[in-house]
């Protein structure tokens, strides 16, 4: 089937993100693959960085900051003895030192790094500063002073020592810099590091399992045959509670009108519900005791019935 005009796409993209390529270029390249005319990220991965990064297509990039907001997983390899300027092999080494942690001395040093902390992250960071990404300052040579950010490790394990490098898992809130982790989990151990590897295993509710790799993407000849590794719009939205309505309440609800709670076995809650009709997603609505209030209206139905 020959496409002249991109098509209107919905649903989630859970691409591998190879080494080396931005997380920008993977939004252009599979928009490209699946002859979409809207998608977007969620949350830039460094080119140093590999692993899942979820892209949105159509209705689903309206659920972005779902996933955005979520936690996150990541491994990485800390290479001790060494320091960088961006904690990363991105750049060229700057400092060294001969003290090399053992692995009882990175035990007894973890759990410091769990629970609330205080990180300030690199300056070669996408935070903005004025408006601008820290790390486009920091190229130019430009002095930039990022404050001090609270992040919640949930979980810091060590999977793997090797002398002067060791791999480890880490679960954490979004906000985290792994790269400032581990120059921090170095420091505090009387040594100085940086990362060789880094690899996002998963984003919100998204892992691996649900990946693809690009180039197995690009050898797929038909786009139709690429868009069956396209998730449901929904499927980000696994977590939450659901409430079936009827196809007329659905309408009110893509109209932006809200509905009676008389008739629906609801209860009142602050957390967002979805509302669905035939396993469609209709709104994310907020319940209260008189009524259900959309909060974010989809337009997946007429899709459907298209």
């Amino acid at each position: 089937m020959k496409h002249n005009k991109a098509d209107n796409v919905n649903g989630w993209l859970i691409v591998d993100k190879p080494k080396n390529m931005g997380s920008t270029q993977v939004v252009g390249k599979t928009r490209y693959l699946m002859h979409a005319n809207k998608n977007g990220h969620t949350g830039t991965l460094d080119p140093f960085a590999t692993g899942v990064l979820p892209i949105a297509f159509g209705e689903a990039t309206k659920l972005v900051p779902f996933v955005t907001d979520g936690n996150k997983e990541y491994e990485f390899v800390l290479k001790f003895g060494e320091q960088t300027v961006t904690d990363d092999t991105e750049s060229e080494v700057v400092a060294t030192c001969n003290k090399i942690p053992s692995e009882a001395e990175i035990l007894a040093a973890i759990p410091e790094f769990v629970g609330e902390i205080t990180q300030i992250p690199s300056a070669f960071s996408a935070i903005k500063i004025n408006g601008q990404q820290a790390y486009k300052l920091a190229r130019k040579g430009e002095n930039v002073e990022i404050p001090p950010r609270k992040i919640k490790i949930f979980s810091l394990e060590l999977l793997e020592y090797h002398g002067k490098t060791a791999k480890f898992r880490v679960k954490c809130s979004k906000g985290t810099y792994v790269r400032t982790l581990g120059k921090d989990l170095a420091l505090s151990l009387g040594s100085l590091g940086h990362l060789t590897e880094l690899r996002r295993t998963q984003c919100g509710i998204f892992s691996l399992k649900d990946k693809i790799l690009l180039e197995n993407l690009e050898k797929i000849e038909y786009v139709e045959e690429r868009r069956k590794f396209l998730l449901p719009t929904e499927t980000s939205l696994r977590d939450i509670a659901e409430i079936a309505v009827s196809e007329d309440d659905a309408i009110k609800l893509s109209k932006g009108q809200c509905l009676s709670v008389k008739g629906y076995d609801v209860k009142a809650s602050e957390s967002l519900s979805a509302a669905m009709c035939d396993d469609c997603l209709v709104a994310l609505v907020r319940i209260d005791d008189k009524k259900i209030s959309p909060i974010r209206v989809f337009n997946l139905m007429k899709e459907k019935e298209k």
